[in-house]
C-alpha cells in the first residue's frame, strides 16, 4: 500500500512537472510573441520619430538660410534709409543756403535801388542820362 502511493505520487508529480513544463514552454512563447510585436511596434515608432526629426533640422537649416537672407536684407534696406536720411539733410542743408543766398541778394538788390534813388535824387537826370556820371 505505502509502494503504490509513493508510485502514485511520483506519477502525480512527474504529470504536474509536465504541466508546469508545458506552461512555461507557453509562457516563453507568449512573451517571445509580446517582445516581438512591442519591438517591432517601438522600431517603427523609431523610425517615424528619426524621419521627423530629419525632416525638422532640415527646415531648421532652411529657416536658418532664409533668416540669414532677412537679416542682410534689412541691414540693406537699413543702409538705404541711413543714406537717403543723410541725403534729406543735405538737401535742407541746400535748401537753407539757397534761401540765405536768395535773402542777400534780395538785400543787395533793395541796397543798390537805395543807391540809384538817392542818386538820381542827387543827380537828375538830363535826357536819360545822369549829370554826374560820364556817358
Amino acid at each position: 500500500m505505502l509502494a503504490s502511493m509513493v508510485k502514485e505520487h511520483q506519477v502525480k508529480q512527474g504529470l504536474l512537472k509536465e504541466v508546469s513544463d508545458e506552461n512555461k514552454r507557453a509562457a516563453l512563447a507568449a512573451s517571445e510573441t509580446a517582445c516581438n510585436v512591442m519591438g517591432d511596434a517601438l522600431g517603427e515608432r523609431a523610425e517615424e520619430v528619426f524621419a521627423a526629426q530629419r525632416k525638422l533640422e532640415k527646415e531648421a537649416k532652411g529657416l536658418q538660410t532664409n533668416t540669414a537672407h532677412f537679416a542682410k536684407q534689412s541691414a540693406q534696406w537699413l543702409d538705404m534709409v541711413r543714406k537717403f536720411n543723410t541725403n534729406l539733410k543735405e538737401l535742407g542743408d541746400f535748401q537753407n543756403w539757397a534761401k540765405t543766398v536768395e535773402w542777400d541778394m534780395r538785400n543787395i538788390q533793395s541796397a543798390l535801388d537805395y543807391v540809384e534813388k538817392t542818386s538820381e535824387a542827387k543827380f537828375p537826370t538830363a535826357g536819360g542820362v545822369s549829370a554826374g556820371r560820364p556817358a
